[in-house]
């Protein structure tokens, strides 16, 4: 990776309004949920539809219009002598850099300052990992498509897919075959969706796994080993990782 592609790339986006704007909203709601509830586990759990939702959804329509923006001046890139991998991962790195630092700002800081606990830790870990994950994303959606409104559109898809879809299509399955002993392979099922993942791990820390009856207890037998923990980690790992590889794969061979 090139170091100098990386700080140019940080420090556009640090003067990017955007950027500011959404660390402020982050960190204004932040603070407001923490301070309105007196109970934190209660804080925690109103912070999910922030980090669940809206991280994903900046993360992923952001990267993918500031590529696009950007395709002049990584065409310029690709002209100098340096490895198209190496220009791929840099920009990436640049992306994920500045949105998992504003996510941090407006959300990690305060859930220390309020929430210093295993539930508070996980909420922010689980939102770092989503930031990296859906820039990820971002970056093969923007490679594999030229047209700039298409690829936003597929971002947004995409996105709605994991937030909501995915989860209409689990409960369907679940009523469909209500009859039959399934909540293992639910568990399977789940990491198929990076959202999901992260949100029973927090449902877990904050104990309102028990609302969730038997399946909360098989959840909770898994992922709170440390083999499970250690499977979710990887497997959230992947999921950054995978999006990225298929992204500089098509990028050395795209025609600029």
């Amino acid at each position: 990776m090139n170091n100098k592609i990386i700080k140019y790339v940080i420090s556009d986006l640090l003067r990017n309004r955007t950027i500011l704007f959404y660390t402020l909203v982050l960190l204004t709601l932040s603070l407001s949920i923490f301070l309105m509830e007196d109970n934190t586990d209660k804080g925690i759990a109103s912070m999910l539809n922030l980090v669940l939702f809206v991280v994903p959804l900046v993360c992923i329509v952001f990267s993918s219009i500031y590529l696009y923006n950007s395709a002049e001046f990584i065409a310029l890139l690709v002209s100098q002598p340096l490895k198209r991998q190496s220009i791929w991962l840099s920009i990436f790195m640049g992306l994920a850099t500045a949105m998992t630092l504003a996510f941090f700002i407006g959300v990690g800081i305060p859930t220390f300052i309020f929430a210093y606990s295993l539930s508070g830790i996980t909420l922010v870990i689980g939102g770092l990992l989503l930031s990296l994950i859906f820039v990820s994303i971002a970056t093969w959606t923007a490679v594999r498509i030229r047209d700039k409104s298409k690829g936003i559109g597929l971002a947004i898809i995409l996105w709605l897919y994991f937030a909501l879809i995915f989860d209409a299509m689990l409960l369907f399955l679940l009523f469909q075959f209500a009859d039959y002993p399934i909540e293992k392979m639910m568990i399977a099922v789940s990491m198929l969706n990076p959202i999901d993942i992260s949100r029973i791990l927090i449902l877990l820390e904050i104990d309102l796994s028990a609302m969730m009856g038997y399946t909360g207890a098989i959840f909770r037998d898994f992922f709170g080993t440390h083999i499970g923990m250690l499977i979710t980690v990887l497997v959230m790992l992947m999921w950054t990782a995978l999006p990225l590889w298929f992204a500089t794969r098509h990028f050395k061979k795209k025609d600029l």
